[in-house]
């Protein structure tokens, strides 16, 4: 290794840990992986593809390359898992030795370890630069993104603060698209649910530690988790997938055996309650219509079944279907950081994903993801499919007027 290429501590220990999944992925040669990549499906570049990915490891062992050097290729990707999924290595030897790559973490701590070494993406930096002032993302829409207005989303719905179970709403419901949170809450309501919310919630931390800021990510966490504990939370009810991957995969690795909150996603809890009668979504809703697996439910979790459950409950939907292992190949463009570092890749992975609804001739997009919701819309205005979340569909169907706002701002 050249003195140029010489490697700091922390390198050494992030190549230390990575260099056998980055060999195995290195010699393997398949590369099955790129095409059903969202940012190589529109990009074509071979330096943004899971497989570089780990081969940026293998060239930084044989001190060919440096972090600083790679570091923005690392930008290049949702999180999505989609990889992970198609990659040989997983399943051909997967379920013996119960093995599966994990690009995700291999993205988040390069990320974290340019971070680390100095390395910074300007949008990145911004980003959680204004997050830690708001304690909240930087979203545009029309609720001031700030502490005092975090819960501005309720009003009218005279929701109790604390209790045992607490609706954690994620920072686009919350500010942006607002009738998301208050269609699931006034469900909740309607099934006589008890839930109340935070007494001062924060950002999960989830988009900090997606984009390499850990600590920071760290610090919100045990802020929210200390106001759970004060006011004797132990279930924590997330409708957003983003937040279900914080609370039950970063959250856990930042606290170990102490943590020890319920989380229950709130698609898994309203199918339950449809199936066992105490929801009954009686009102047609006449739409033709698709859904759109969120990456963090389908790929990365494998909830798929629950969604379709609602939906073939609501009476008036004519459902065109795609099966969710072909939608391994389908994505928003809208995670993982990558609207705020190339708003320009996310545009293209949704045109792309809309071309794919517009070729079922449905009029109506349904997801269930608040992130995915903003670049589908935008998308959808163009092929005159309008994008609906599977919350917003259910409430209509139980009669139920939600009120607040769908968004219609521009990005940060």
């Amino acid at each position: 290794m050249t003195e140029s290429h010489a490697h700091s501590p922390v390198t050494e220990e992030f190549i230390a840990e990575w260099r056998n999944a980055s060999y195995s992925c290195f010699s393997s040669g398949h590369k099955f992986c790129r095409e059903v990549c969202p940012v190589m499906q529109v990009t074509r570049n071979e330096s943004w593809t899971p497989t570089a990915f780990h081969a940026n490891v293998v060239a930084m062992e044989q001190g060919e390359l440096t972090v600083e050097e790679v570091a923005e290729d690392y930008v290049n990707c949702t999180q999505c898992g989609a990889c992970e999924l198609r990659c040989p290595n997983t399943l051909f030897t997967g379920d013996f030795y119960r093995f599966r790559t994990r690009t995700v973490d291999l993205v988040k701590q390069m990320r974290t370890l340019a971070v680390d070494n100095g390395v910074h993406q300007p949008g990145y930096r911004r980003w959680n630069m204004l997050t830690d002032e708001r304690t909240h993302e930087p979203v545009l829409g029309e609720v001031p993104v700030s502490q005092e207005h975090v819960r501005d989303w309720s009003a009218g719905l005279d929701l109790p603060i604390g209790g045992e179970t607490i609706l954690f709403v994620d920072c686009e419901a919350a500010f942006y698209r607002t009738s998301v949170p208050r269609a699931v809450a006034q469900i909740l309501q309607r099934a006589g649910y008890e839930f109340g919310l935070m007494r001062e919630q924060w950002c999960c931390g989830g988009p900090a530690a997606e984009m390499g800021y850990r600590d920071q990510a760290r610090r919100f966490a045990e802020h929210n988790l200390a106001d759970w504990r004060a006011s004797g939370v132990r279930r924590v009810l997330v409708l957003d997938p983003h937040d279900y991957i914080t609370f039950t995969e970063d959250y856990p690795n930042f606290f170990g055996d102490d943590y020890d909150i319920e989380i229950v996603l709130v698609i898994e809890l309203l199918a339950g309650l449809i199936e066992d009668g105490t929801l009954r979504p009686e009102i047609p809703v006449e739409r033709t219509i698709t859904y759109h697996d969120p990456c963090r439910l389908n790929k990365r979790k494998g909830i798929w079944q629950e969604p379709r459950q609602i939906l073939r409950s609501i009476p008036g939907l004519t459902f065109h279907d795609v099966d969710h292992v072909t939608q391994w190949s389908y994505c928003s463009g809208g995670g993982g950081g990558l609207p705020v570092e190339k708003p320009e890749l996310t545009a293209k992975i949704s045109a792309s994903r809309l071309d794919q609804a517009a070729k079922l001739d449905v009029d109506t997009l349904v997801s269930a993801c608040p992130w995915s919701e903003r670049p589908l819309s935008e998308a959808g205005d163009a092929r005159s499919v309008d994008v609906v979340d599977i919350h917003e569909l259910l409430a209509e169907s139980l009669g139920i007027e939600v009120g607040g706002s769908r968004g219609g701002g521009g990005g940060v």
